[in-house]
């Protein structure tokens, strides 16, 4: 039986420690992709007091004004596993993960009113977060005209970092550029409780690709005088991010652009610090700490657990194989005890010689006792010594 047991210990702790040094070289290396059936999120930002480009469209005609208020933008991410699976050409199976972005920006006390709103479709590496190249990734933005600006070509980090992130320089893509510009890592911080990279993007009077068609409507409504004009964009890009998982924790952007005509005042078209709401913080922290959860438990924890249940396992299985058939002794012979029955203080101890109990000498004259003989009418002496002297028949005794 022990011999079975101790096999069957042995073969487990074999497999224990073949799993523990497979988790970190073929398991971990799978946690640390972009999963294909990743949930869709939705990140909320809000910008206060805000200046902000409106256009009003009834029919053929267009209202444009420059508002102040509240503004709430939404970004939504959908993965798309179907088109994943596919779409994508074969150099990237495997390797890239397709999703769906929609961005809608909205009055906070009018959410009906659409100030902004775009919608996009690419591919991003599972590893690196970085923009994948496909040839069918689209973004569909719509102009100051209405008329729709294009396709682009995406490159650099866009929604997300890779994992493993390092204290170093990356390239973010800017969707008003269409194209990726540095972001310079500046430090770490602490965002309720979890680390956090921080990487800021400066972006600083670009002149935006626009065309000539909404140069023209927006010189005619604040230049009349101009015949030309272009539209100069800045913008501070604050991300933080989980070193870990490379998902962003927390986003800022200091957005301004404004139309410079070649003759009169500038006006300013939007104004605006972007902010990620508490909610959309606490929620990105929550899901950062689940991962790294799982990550350290299949990199770190669990290696480092099994290999110890399966050393163990090894250990006890080769002892009970290798142990002696007969074991040790269980039993072994125990010295005699005395009679355990206690001795009286007034009580001689029985010496080993002793076999029969001797009779105790009695004194002359009889026994010795504490007690008093009652009296007696006939008192005679028992001691065989002392002769008994009878009344001879028809004498009385004499007292």
């Amino acid at each position: 039986m022990k011999l079975r047991v101790g096999a069957a210990l042995f073969g487990l702790g074999v497999l224990l420690l073949v799993f523990a040094a497979g988790l970190p070289f073929y398991v971990a290396p799978a946690v640390t992709k972009l999963p294909y059936d990743l949930e869709p999120t939705t990140s909320v930002a809000e910008a206060k007091n805000a200046k902000f480009l409106k256009i009003t469209r009834v029919g053929d005609s267009a209202t444009i004004e420059v508002q102040q208020g509240d503004l709430t933008s939404n970004v939504e991410v959908i993965p798309q596993p179907d088109d994943t699976k596919d779409r994508l050409p074969k150099d990237l199976k495997g390797e890239a993960v397709i999703w769906d972005v929609y961005q809608t920006v909205r009055r906070s006390d009018s959410p009906e009113v659409v100030v902004s709103q775009y919608s996009t479709e690419l591919a991003l590496d599972r590893i690196s977060g970085a923009a994948a190249s496909w040839k069918e990734q689209w973004l569909n933005e719509t102009g100051v005209d209405g008329t729709p600006v294009g396709n682009v070509k995406y490159s650099g980090q866009i929604y997300k970092f890779p994992f493993g992130t390092a204290k170093r320089d990356y390239q973010i893509f800017d969707r008003d550029l269409k194209r990726a510009t540095p972001a310079k890592f500046v430090g770490t911080e602490k965002i309720k409780g979890v680390e956090a990279y921080r990487f800021e993007q400066r972006i600083e009077n670009e002149v935006l690709a626009t065309p000539e068609s909404s140069i023209q409507t927006l010189v005619g409504k604040f230049a009349p005088g101009a015949t030309s004009g272009q539209i100069v964009y800045s913008n501070i890009r604050t991300v933080w991010v989980d070193p870990v998982t490379g998902s962003y924790v927390n986003v800022r952007e200091q957005q301004h652009k404004e139309l410079r005509p070649n003759t009169g005042t500038p006006t300013v078209l939007l104004d605006a610090d972007f902010n990620y709401t508490d909610d959309t913080v606490s929620r990105s922290v929550e899901t950062v700490k689940d991962n790294r959860f799982k990550i350290g438990l299949i990199s770190f924890w669990g290696p480092i657990v099994a290999g110890v249940l399966g050393l163990l396992a090894v250990v006890f299985g080769v002892w009970l194989v290798t142990r002696p058939e007969g074991g040790t002794a269980r039993h072994r012979a125990e010295p005699a005890v005395a009679d355990p029955t206690p001795t009286r203080v007034d009580q001689e101890p029985v010496r080993d010689t002793d076999t029969v109990e001797q009779p105790r000498p009695q004194p002359v004259g009889g026994p010795l006792t504490d007690e008093i003989p009652p009296a007696s009418t006939n008192w005679k002496s028992e001691d065989p010594t002392v002769p008994t002297q009878r009344p001879a028949p028809g004498e009385v005794e004499q007292r």
